[in-house]
């Protein structure tokens, strides 16, 4: 009886002391956009130079105001959706790679967008289906270091899955790799905030 009180108590003060119900090794951001809400859980542990990254972008707000521009589709179900287009004040980062981080670009994952490794910056995209293929090791034909995948969305599916089936234009957005797959009308991020 004196057990159950105690952890019911400890939970009642965890919900009223934010910080001390956040678990440092995986911080949770919630993502609002036009659309929806899209919460991410963080592996800061598995991979401490990417959440630190995105986190920053986080704290400073910079993805307010910012797009989901792209939704690659493989099938009608499988794909990914790519955020950020935003200033990018900050420099790249190391590429953190999945052969290390242990992670996987499975549905659901978060992950960078990158050119060279070491390109990361500010953008962003989220898989729908597990596209496993984007892992280190998994493409001989280009530099085989595949994207760093950094967690994991824990609400809103039904968000990004929405934002994958949007209508597509046939303009670039610079690259011809992206070709057809910009959206016509892209889906604004109103704001992206750490959440106990």
């Amino acid at each position: 009886m004196i057990r159950r009180s105690l952890i019911a108590a400890l939970a009642v003060l965890a919900l009223s002391h934010p910080a001390l119900a956040a678990d440092p090794d995986h911080p949770r951001v919630s993502i609002v956009t036009t659309k929806g809400t899209i919460v991410v859980e963080l592996e800061a542990k598995k991979a401490p130079v990417t959440v630190k990254n995105f986190l920053h972008y986080v704290d400073t707000q910079k993805f307010d105001n910012t797009v989901f521009y792209r939704a690659l589709r493989y099938t009608p179900e499988q794909g990914l959706v790519q955020a950020g287009g935003g200033e990018r004040p900050y420099s790249p980062i190391a590429h953190e790679s999945t052969k290390k981080t242990g992670l996987s670009n499975v549905d659901g994952t978060i992950s960078m967008a990158r050119y060279a490794p070491g390109t990361a910056s500010e953008d962003f995209f989220i898989c729908v289906g597990d596209m496993t293929f984007l892992d280190a090791g998994k493409d001989p034909s280009g530099d085989n270091l595949g994207f760093a995948a950094f967690g994991h969305v824990v609400s809103g599916m039904d968000v990004v899955r929405s934002i994958l089936a949007g209508k597509t234009v046939q303009h670039k957005k610079g690259d011809d790799n992206m070709k057809g797959q910009m959206l016509a009308a892209p889906v604004k991020i109103v704001s992206a905030r750490r959440v106990p």
